[in-house]
């Protein structure tokens, strides 16, 4: 795209890639495209750039949507959709081909009718105003591009990226750290466990008065928030760029990136800024087979930007869902003040759903960092 620079007379051209002024591309090296909305006749997503003869089906995909996809629970939206997967492209025998891999989710489930009450009003919480700004209409249903429902490509991108890091050896799992006012306990904590509660909590304790919150926030029809942890496990030292590609940096975005997501931070996070150096530095070590690690981690695992070999720990901390029955005021598209009461299908809190979908932007990042990190020397 040429753009003429403001006073200068010089004719400055930049090369921006396809699709990237839309803000639906992510990744360099391991790169997905995602496209869709919450209302329209299905979700997807193209990723290039993933290595020939990775063992890959429909299956390995389905699992991780299954953990995203609504109605689990009374705590989740009650639309009901069955979020299969359709690979289009991109596998033969049963591995990857090395070409772009497409994949589809059909919508089946969608009711517009619900959202024809809200067509011209901004709605408190969403992102109603900035799409009417950017581009002069909005699609209402749902929030079209702007919904939840577009994490379903990102799931599925993400399932290709963890079985592509699996063959490194590389781990990456999130859990429900907090929702509301509970938070697990490390005491209690039990990975298995998270698996048991549809709340995706690893404390069964923390579980059960977690639940009693939300039942809370349903009788009052209000909506609460929480916190996703997720740790990357096996990831070796030297991943991750020195300046403005760092790993840090690049889950930041990503993670930032997902609907909803207000907070990030890497390792102690913000509790650093409360501690001293001495406490907060993470002496180095050798065990007896001379293996270098880390005494702590308050660094989370990230140094300089890059992979210091040990475990990767963020958080993400996600807004309560701001579609609620409760009574607001906002305005709509004339100007004028008005009340509404969002009705129609949807979550009292975005959290457990979202663990898999935390999972899926930290693999993408890791996936495209360790492919790029191949020429970093000879």
């Amino acid at each position: 795209m040429a753009v003429q620079e403001a006073g200068g007379g010089r004719l400055r051209t930049e090369w921006y890639k396809e699709n990237k002024m839309a803000g639906s591309v992510f990744g360099e090296q391991f790169r997905i495209t995602t496209w869709g909305e919450s209302h329209g006749r299905a979700v997807g997503v193209t990723v290039d750039g993933c290595p020939a003869g990775l063992p890959l089906c429909d299956e390995d995909v389905q699992i991780y949507l299954d953990r995203r996809k609504p109605g689990q629970s009374r705590f989740t939206t009650a639309r009901q959709e069955e979020d299969r997967v359709e690979i289009l492209s991109g596998i033969f025998e049963g591995r990857t081909t090395g070409t772009p891999i497409s994949m589809l989710v059909w919508n089946k489930d969608q009711r517009s009718k619900d959202y024809s009450g809200i067509m011209d009003v901004y709605r408190p919480g969403h992102a109603d105003l900035g799409y009417d700004a950017k581009y002069g209409f909005r699609d209402y249903r749902g929030g079209g591009r702007s919904s939840a429902r577009e994490t379903t490509a990102r799931v599925a991108a993400g399932a290709v990226a963890c079985r592509l890091l699996g063959q490194y050896g590389i781990t990456v799992t999130a859990y429900t750290r907090s929702i509301g006012p509970v938070t697990i306990s490390q005491e209690h904590f039990d990975l298995a466990e998270r698996d048991r509660n549809r709340l995706y909590m690893p404390d069964e304790e923390a579980a059960v008065r977690a639940q009693a919150f939300l039942e809370e926030m349903l009788q009052e029809t209000d909506s609460a928030g929480g916190v996703v942890e997720c740790v990357i496990q096996g990831v070796p030292a030297g991943v991750g760029e020195p300046v403005f590609d760092k790993l840090d940096a690049c889950l930041a975005r990503a993670v930032m990136s997902i609907g909803a997501v207000k907070g990030f931070e890497i390792g102690d996070g913000f509790a650093a800024a409360l501690s001293r150096g001495s406490e907060n530095n993470d002496a180095f070590s050798r065990d007896k087979s001379g293996k270098l690690y880390k005494k702590t981690n308050h660094s989370g695992g990230i140094l300089g930007g890059i992979s210091d070999g040990s475990d990767i720990v963020l958080r993400a901390a996600f807004k309560p869902t701001p579609s609620i029955a409760k009574e607001q005021e906002t305005v709509n598209s004339n100007g004028e003040n008005v009340k509404i009461r969002i009705q129609g299908r949807h979550d009292p809190i975005v959290v457990p759903r979202a663990v898999v979908v935390v999972e899926a932007m930290a693999a993408l990042t890791v996936a495209d960092l360790l492919l790029r990190n191949r020429g970093s020397r000879v």
